[in-house]
């Protein structure tokens, strides 16, 4: 399709070509398949266990769309993978013998459990940041917004006091950070807190192999629990809110992880999470900044992909009511999103379908021309945002927790 027929909307510019990788894909995928060696904080790093060339269709056009934005301005991308022989394999990057790397059932290779492959990816997250700096995402993020320019201005600027960013999932009042995308410099403070206690949790009851009933630690206990009204059948089976909570606990605990550090007082450690995190940690609003297609159709993933789906109108076409819906989504993520996150793990089992596992399903249902999916693909590749998003202006709240991170209180 040609450029012209896809508008920019307000808010949004052009980026000058010479600043985009705009090879095609085979050349985009052997760059990504074979890194240079880590040279400065500017790096994104992914985790697929199979790696790249294993990945899902859409999500590789995911990764390839973050190199062409990047590459050109210092970053490098890499998917980490745990393939033998692999350039990419975690253990080029990390110690993945070290104890106080990784659990015991990360280092045995026995990480079970119904999210085994998520918890495997949430365990490299931490020990690549505090060694490299630079951003994680999961390979289902689709940047929109310009991170170079919020480093450049905020984490990689040693005048800003920013040190962290990330979403916020809630408004001023919370301290929910997801971990769908992760920024800081090397050794920052509070992410080897969080990693610490991480460690801590799965070393409990002998050493655990999942993070089955995690949620409910005592270590986690000052963490605030939210109590939904989510019930699900699978395979004959009614499980009620109480069950879904718990599971959703032990699904996002380097979530609650996160939340307990931000709410730590621990003078003998040094650590204030309260003061830290209304001077240091740059978060935006979780649902604007990367769930604003689920906002508009209410996290039905059936009408995401309809919408996305459908084909905008030709010259002359009057546009319909779906047609209509659709161009106000991709406007708004393109003008106001600063990425967008497509779910999949738990949330697939609570609510149904979505987006992230309809595109799955359908192959290359993402990339068809003259669709608003190919739209929304487009204008992340060649545009940006005006405007960086607004950082929630954090004060300082109250503790969950005082005295030593790892004792049980």
């Amino acid at each position: 399709m040609d450029d012209f027929e896809y508008h920019c909307p307000a808010g949004v510019h052009a980026i000058p070509d010479h600043l985009l990788d705009l090879s095609p894909d085979s050349e985009i995928d052997h760059d990504l398949l074979h890194p240079q060696p880590i040279s400065s904080e500017k790096n994104v790093f992914f985790f697929w266990h199979s790696g790249f060339s294993n990945m899902h269709g859409y999500t590789q056009r995911n990764v390839r769309a973050w190199h062409r934005r990047l590459s050109r301005r210092g970053w490098s991308i890499r998917v980490i993978d745990r393939l033998p022989g692999s350039p990419l394999n975690v253990e080029n990057f990390l110690d993945v013998r070290d104890g106080g790397t990784f659990p015991q059932a990360f280092i045995d290779g026995r990480i079970g459990g119904d999210h085994a492959p998520q918890h495997t990816s949430d365990l490299v997250r931490f020990p690549l940041l505090l060694k490299y700096g630079g951003i994680y995402a999961d390979v289902g993020m689709m940047q929109i917004g310009d991170l170079d320019r919020l480093w450049t201005e905020t984490i990689g600027n040693p005048d800003s006091p920013y040190d962290v960013f990330s979403n916020n999932a809630g408004g001023v009042e919370t301290r929910d950070l997801t971990n769908y995308i992760l920024c800081s410099r090397r050794n920052n403070p509070f992410f080897a807190r969080c990693h610490q206690l991480l460690l801590a949790l799965w070393a409990e009851d002998g050493g655990k192999a999942s993070t089955d009933g995690m949620g409910d630690s005592v270590l986690l206990k000052a963490v605030p629990q939210t109590e939904g009204d989510f019930h699900f059948e699978e395979n004959g089976k009614h499980y009620g809110p109480a069950e879904v909570s718990r599971m959703l606990r032990d699904y996002i605990v380097q979530g609650q992880v996160m939340t307990l550090v931000m709410g730590l007082i621990d003078e003998k450690g040094d650590w204030n999470g309260p003061e830290y995190v209304a001077k240091h940690i740059y978060a935006i609003e979780y649902m604007v900044g990367s769930q604003l297609i689920n906002e508009y159709t209410a996290w039905n993933g059936h009408r995401a992909f309809e919408l996305m789906s459908l084909r905008l109108p030709s010259n002359g076409e009057v546009e319909t009511a779906d047609q209509r819906s659709a161009r106000e989504i991709v406007e708004a993520c393109l003008s106001r999103s600063f990425g967008f996150k497509l779910a999949h793990g738990l949330i697939i089992r609570v609510l149904g379908q979505t987006l992230g596992s309809l595109w799955r399903k359908h192959e290359g249902s993402d990339n068809v021309a003259g669709t608003y999916a190919h739209w929304l693909r487009y204008g992340i590749m060649h545009w940006t945002q005006d405007e960086l998003p607004q950082a929630l202006p954090f004060k300082v709240a109250e503790p969950l927790k005082t005295g030593p991170l790892l004792r049980e209180t």
